[in-house]
């Protein structure tokens, strides 16, 4: 039996409790301020990110999100148009919205079933992750392709946001999968504990940052359009 810190089980229930916080803060800011976002799944996807990365989805929250709306540009006209660095960054956060999702639903399953592959539940927890985020991903890839307008034929939008999706999921999860191997072989955290989820956090910022060059070459080679300008 794995003994946790209790100095670890203290932060991470303090990190944990900060990212809510960002998280109701945002929703605040969308719902009662009014800052309603013209696609409406980035009302979930900045709030969802703030859980894990706290203060740094707050941030780019205000300095990203909150200028796409109708009300910030009738208050301060037209923002700037982002560079392609910033863009990337953008474009890489649904991708990790969707993995915590997937994280929600997947480690569960594996907790109340048993399921391992090899003796361990870290693996088929990867794969359901991958298998839960990826749709959530597709349909956002093509809601954004459909407002881009850019691409006039269903399949073919179907098919980039496919693409695209498989992509960016594959290269977060080389980040993040590598956290989670190290939970499973080394740390050994329970899921049913904190300092598990806590490490996740930690896991899905460094799919973040894997994730983030794909995510940047998509855009060079013009297979995706910047969905929050959309």
């Amino acid at each position: 039996m794995v003994t946790i810190p209790m100095w670890l089980t203290v932060l991470a229930w303090s990190i944990t409790g900060i990212g809510l916080l960002c998280a109701v803060m945002i929703l605040i800011d969308i719902y009662v301020g009014g800052y309603r976002q013209p696609m409406k799944s980035w009302e979930a996807v900045w709030p969802i990110t703030a859980i894990y990365a706290g203060p740094l989805a707050l941030i780019a929250y205000y300095r990203w999100g909150r200028p796409a709306t109708s009300k910030w540009r009738q208050q301060h006209g037209t923002p700037p148009q982002f560079g392609l660095n910033t863009t990337a960054a953008v474009e890489t956060i649904p991708g990790g919205a969707a993995s915590f999702v997937g994280h929600l639903i997947a480690v569960p399953i594996v907790v109340a079933t048993g399921v391992t592959i090899a003796g361990k539940g870290v693996w088929p927890m990867i794969l359901l992750i991958a298998a839960f985020a990826l749709p959530l991903l597709i349909a956002f890839e093509y809601r954004s392709l459909t407002q881009a307008g850019q691409i006039r034929s269903a399949s073919l939008r179907l098919r980039a946001a496919l693409k695209i999706s498989v992509l960016a999921i594959i290269a977060f999860d080389m980040g993040m999968g590598v956290v989670m191997l190290i939970v499973a072989f080394v740390l050994g955290y329970p899921p049913t504990t904190i300092a598990f989820w806590f490490v996740m956090w930690g896991g899905m910022l460094l799919g973040f940052m894997t994730a983030y060059p794909m995510v940047r070459w998509l855009l060079q080679r013009g297979i995706t359009e910047p969905a929050e300008a959309s």
